[in-house]
């Protein structure tokens, strides 16, 4: 493995756990509480580890192309689905723009964050929880298939058992 490989996927499997830690934060803490500082921490160290993925597998797989990765992307989803389809690169791009955002909202006005209508917060995590099922899960080929998969059904159990939805934050 050369070193673009490894920073590549070692930053993606950091995002992934950054990422189920901030996640699996958010649905079992109270609102003040220490550990939603905690949340925020590894929800940024995710959406930064994500970004730093992207920077990686744009210089070391695509040679920082737009239409390289485009190809890809095409080739990789008719391989596994038979529909040569390159536009799901974009979706990668709204899921980091959304992500960036959603951490830059959460530092700026942390208390405006805690306070966002329910809708906002179910539509954006659904959005996360489905990039990471395709990006690991669909996409993925083991190990990282297994861990999605078990990052994927953690965080699912934990919604469930969320007696009622509310935001991070939210007043209990």
């Amino acid at each position: 493995m050369n070193r673009g490989e490894l920073l590549t996927r070692l930053t993606i499997w950091l995002a992934l756990g950054a990422y189920a830690i901030g996640a699996a934060m958010m649905l079992r803490t109270r609102a003040g509480a220490q550990s939603m500082t905690y949340a925020r921490c590894a929800w940024t160290i995710g959406c930064a580890l994500f970004i730093a993925h992207v920077v990686c597998a744009f210089s070391y797989y695509h040679r920082l192309s737009h239409a390289a990765a485009f190809h890809e992307t095409a080739r990789r989803t008719a391989e596994l689905t038979g529909l040569h389809w390159g536009w799901g690169l974009f979706l990668n791009y709204l899921f980091g723009a959304a992500w960036i955002a959603d951490v830059l909202w959460w530092w700026i006005a942390p208390d405006h964050f805690a306070r966002r209508p329910p809708v906002i917060t179910i539509i954006w995590q659904a959005f996360a929880f489905f990039m990471v099922f395709n990006g690991t899960v669909v996409f993925g080929a083991s190990p990282v298939r297994w861990f999605g998969l078990l990052t994927c059904a953690s965080l699912a159990a934990l919604w469930l058992k969320r007696p009622r939805f509310q935001s991070p934050g939210a007043r209990r």
